[in-house]
């Protein structure tokens, strides 16, 4: 799904409002909650019971595992503010651990920047490549990457990363395109 219409919209917002922090508003779009497993119809039986007679057995249905998305959705967007609005890296990396969705590439991305943003650029790494290895065409994944390619020195590696993202976004005006661009131009830290 392609967000460049929201993301069209949230810059002329923040340029008409004057609010360039608003576009990191956008940054918080919420994760797909994880899939639980494949719910099954209950199924019925009969049986013969000691006296002769047959009774009908029927299994209880699952229970609603919508629980679990909103526990997910809640831990996600608590870690989101503690990294984003905190700068609270350890609290939000912690946050996301806790959540059990480490394959998740939009909590693998998170935990990743984070990392990076505490000097941990080994373990950012990795956690980039765990996000890319759940969805090879996750923007916001290969954006930071190449924020980390430049962070190393390796311009070209992370021009290579911005080719990917505009390949992804189908243009050079999404988010990730823009910020990752800037921070190879120098013109941005991130």
């Amino acid at each position: 799904m392609r967000k460049t219409p929201l993301f069209a919209a949230v810059i002329l917002l923040s340029a008409a409002a004057g609010a360039p922090d608003i576009a990191k508003a956008v940054e918080g779009a919420t994760p797909a909650a994880p899939q639980s497993g494949q719910q099954t119809a209950p199924q019925g039986g009969q049986q013969t019971a000691p006296s002769g007679q047959t009774q009908t057995k029927t299994k209880k249905p699952k229970p609603d595992k919508s629980s679990s998305s909103d526990d997910f959705l809640n831990g996600w967007h608590k870690a989101y503010a503690l990294v984003y609005d905190k700068g609270d890296y350890e609290g939000g990396i912690a946050v996301l651990r806790s959540l059990g969705n480490d394959d998740n590439a939009d909590v693998a991305t998170l935990i990743g920047y984070a990392s990076r943003k505490l000097g941990r650029y080994d373990e950012a790494k990795l956690w980039y490549d765990r996000a890319l290895a759940a969805d090879p065409n996750h923007a916001r994944t290969w954006s930071y990457y190449g924020m980390w390619h430049a962070e190393q020195g390796n311009l070209l590696k992370a021009r290579d990363d911005l080719a990917k993202v505009r390949e992804i976004c189908g243009n050079t005006k999404c988010y990730e395109y823009v910020a990752l661009k800037e921070v190879i131009d120098g013109t941005r830290t991130y």
